[in-house]
């Protein structure tokens, strides 16, 4: 089995709180680091009006799209909040021991299951 992991940045350029958008094996992702330091990957696109989650804010386990509000699930990918009804598709996340965090374009889960 081969490692689908793609390494994206390091654990101390994300700040609790902070979500940055990245290109990852040619799908935008938005890496966030949720207020208690775990991280997180998620489609960067708002199923809702198709602009970058990344400019949104993060609260709690939650991210916010900074247009019309939706909020995301940042562990399920599902609309906790409308405008937004459709789940984004969530990626695996790894943080090596040095800190490095890594992200699996090639196993996007979706927000459907509870």
């Amino acid at each position: 089995m081969s490692d689908s992991f793609v390494p994206v940045a390091r654990l101390t350029d994300l700040a609790p709180g902070e979500a940055l958008g990245l290109e990852v094996s040619g799908l935008e992702i938005a890496l966030v680091r949720d207020e208690d330091g775990g991280v997180h990957a998620l489609a960067d696109i708002c199923s809702h009006d198709d602009v970058a989650l990344s400019d949104g804010d993060v609260e709690g386990c939650t991210l916010e799209c900074w247009k019309h509000g939706s909020q995301f699930d940042l562990v399920t990918g599902r609309p906790l909040q409308l405008p937004a009804v459709r789940p984004v598709p969530v990626y695996p996340v790894r943080v090596d021991a040095d800190g490095q965090i890594a992200v699996d374009p090639e196993h996007a889960l979706t927000g459907s299951a509870g």
